[in-house]
């Protein structure tokens, strides 16, 4: 599932491309048909992320997309058309177009409903307004591992496996501390790192967590090969020298996800 800088990158995209243009809207699979005839030929105003979800703005209406775990909202050529049977929307302007495919939501919704989804997710890293003692009180009210808590979209939105994984490493914090045994310090270390790395996911693409002192440049190592990118310290990661202590990465599924961490930098306490 994309993480939030991928989608904030997508909002940024869609607002350069189309904001103030009237724009052609289709929904070739049908699924999204009525909803398309009522935006074809609207000005698209704007497009904004929260965490993981994006509200495309045609004044008071919105396209609300979410992409889960199979979506792909991606730019295409002006006018080509293939596999029309999945889909879902397509947003031209005559000169840009996008595509989405198999999203997990894709509906038209109302300001106040935008508002409601918003107002129920957590303080998105991302976003100027977010206030991370939102985040903190649901933190230190709970038992449950700062590993599980840090996927949970009420707490921290846009987060998912590979942030968490990296800031956990980079705090030396190990993965099944209790939320409510975290210090207020901890918690800001964490959020002021998602607050760090995120917006450079958003401009670059990719995800680089590694600091210089264990860069490919400094350490002479081959960079990583990875389809998601960038260089990381623990995820996807399992069974490699960890690029701090040389000590073998661990990895574990938590809460249907794997969870990577190194024993020996990120020790129980």
């Amino acid at each position: 599932m994309p993480e939030g800088h991928v989608i904030h990158r997508l909002a940024d995209e869609l607002t350069a491309a189309f904001a103030g243009h009237a724009v052609r809207v289709l929904s070739p699979q049908g699924r999204f048909a009525a909803a398309a005839e009522m935006l074809d030929g609207s000005v698209l105003t704007s497009a904004e992320a929260w965490g993981k979800h994006l509200f495309i703005g045609f004044d008071e209406r919105f396209v609300h997309v979410h992409l889960g775990l199979i979506g792909k909202l991606r730019w295409v050529p002006v006018g080509a058309l293939t596999s029309p049977e999945t889909l879902r929307l397509l947003i031209t302007d005559g000169a840009s177009a996008i595509e989405l495919r198999g999203p997990q939501t894709c509906d038209l919704i109302t300001a106040e409903e935008r508002d409601a989804l918003a107002t129920a997710l957590g303080p998105d890293p991302l976003r100027p307004d977010a206030d991370e003692g939102r985040g903190w009180a649901r933190v230190h009210a709970s038992g449950r591992p700062i590993a599980d808590l840090l996927m949970d979209q009420r707490i921290a939105a846009g987060v998912g496996n590979i942030y968490r994984c990296e800031v956990l490493f980079r705090a030396g914090l190990h993965p099944d501390v209790p939320g409510n045994q975290l210090s207020r310090e901890q918690w800001r270390e964490l959020w002021d790192d998602l607050v760090a790395l995120m917006p450079a996911g958003v401009r670059d693409g990719r995800i680089d967590t590694v600091r210089e002192a264990e860069s490919p440049e400094v350490t002479g190592r081959p960079p990583r090969v990875d389809r998601h990118g960038g260089e990381v310290y623990v995820y996807r990661r399992a069974g490699d020298d960890c690029l701090v202590c040389g000590r073998g990465i661990a990895v574990r599924t938590l809460a249907g996800r794997k969870l990577y961490w190194c024993e020996s930098c990120q020790p129980r306490r």
